[in-house]
């Protein structure tokens, strides 16, 4: 995203690969008070919606989560995941009448852009998310 950093807003999250779900509702918890704490908590459903997207796919697929980023800029929010697993997430045909098997789909719909790069052995997955005015 390439942010001048004396503009922006960063905040760091350190979860230490956990692979539970307490790990992917703290780290819920902790975007809903960062965005609350910006001012942008109204404005960051679908954010929101993409985060926990990212850290529950870290959770259950990619051996835990080693931590979660936000930067916010210019009416954009980048949220990136880093986990232990250097496989990349896979967008699959979608199936509306599947249960689960959602996240990346929903991910794609909701993000302006997303992907990931290779993070030591891991990867980091980010996604970018538009707020509106």
């Amino acid at each position: 995203m390439g942010l001048p950093p004396r503009t922006a807003h960063h905040r760091e999250l350190a979860l230490h690969g956990t692979a539970d779900l307490k790990a992917c509702d703290k780290g819920i918890t902790w975007v809903r008070q960062t965005l609350t704490d910006w001012n942008l908590l109204d404005r960051g459903q679908d954010a929101l919606l993409v985060a926990a997207e990212l850290l529950s796919n870290a959770a259950k697929h990619a051996g835990g989560i080693r931590s979660l980023t936000l930067t916010h800029h210019e009416g954009l929010l980048q949220i990136t995941v880093t986990d232990p697993s250097p496989e990349p997430p896979r967008l699959r045909r979608h199936r509306p009448d599947s249960i689960g098997g959602h996240g990346v789909f929903l991910v794609d719909r909701l993000a302006q852009h997303w992907g990931t790069r290779p993070n030591g052995p891991g990867k980091t997955v980010w996604a970018t998310v538009p707020l509106p005015p």
